[in-house]
């Protein structure tokens, strides 16, 4: 994919030439991400590694067929600079803000997470330095706030692409958040353990998650780059598995 054919910030409305439509590829983009979700959900290890490249390399084909590109996808080699930059900004403001609130007793609960318990440093360097990018970030991202928001964008505009990306975004993580409130003694205390608690849990952490979208499509948007969404997203959850392993 060539990213200097077709502009990302094209004017809504403008049509690509490619063998299929804008939104017969988002309705395709949108299968595929429901049953990689059921499939990466179950799956561990190297099989779900090799499921989360295998789901980012279809939808980026996908977005192709449209007739997108790379900067559409937010990855173009000649924004990847900027977004490194933003990336790298990003990083250390997490890693501020968790240090401060693992230092702080008023918030160094919200840290406590029982799925820590017995892992080891050697397990905690492989979730962090590859299940962490590969397994959530990378098919995420790319699914997110690259094919997804790159085809809405370009039919409807930046408004309609972060909407239904952070929807969709935030729907993606009723599955992970199933046992959430069972695991994290901070949300036992807040929700109970009972049926109700949970999905009240479960509706929490979509709403959470599709906030957080829209600030990683901003990111994205202000960035023009892919990198620094994908540089939060990966401080976000893997200095949390820090922290909660430090405190465990």
């Amino acid at each position: 994919m060539d990213g200097r054919a077709v502009r990302s910030d094209a004017p809504p409305g403008s049509r690509w030439r490619g063998p299929i439509g804008t939104w017969p590829a988002v309705g395709l983009t949108v299968a595929v991400l429901v049953a990689s979700n059921l499939l990466l959900d179950r799956w561990t290890g190297a099989l779900r590694l090799l499921t989360a490249v295998a789901v980012s390399a279809l939808l980026l084909a996908v977005l192709r067929w449209a007739g997108g590109t790379l900067a559409d996808a937010g990855l173009a080699p000649g924004t990847l600079a900027r977004g490194a930059r933003w990336g790298l900004a990003l990083m250390g403001l997490v890693a501020v803000v968790y240090a401060a609130g693992a230092l702080l007793p008023e918030t160094r609960s919200l840290f406590e997470d029982r799925r820590y318990d017995g892992m080891t440093g050697g397990e905690l360097a492989v979730r962090v330095l590859v299940l962490v990018p590969v397994g959530t970030v990378l098919v995420e991202e790319v699914a997110f706030r690259g094919v997804l928001y790159g085809l809405v964008r370009r039919a409807r505009g930046t408004v309609w692409a972060t909407t239904v990306s952070s929807l969709l975004f935030g729907l993606w993580h009723v599955l992970p958040s199933l046992h959430l409130a069972s695991a994290k003694p901070a949300l036992t205390t807040t929700f109970g353990d009972s049926g109700f608690g949970s999905a009240l849990a479960v509706a929490g952490a979509v709403l959470f998650t599709a906030a957080a979208g829209v600030l990683l499509c901003e990111l994205r948007r202000r960035s023009d780059s892919l990198l620094a969404p994908m540089s939060l997203h990966w401080a976000v959850n893997a200095f949390g598995y820090v922290v909660g392993f430090l405190l465990d």
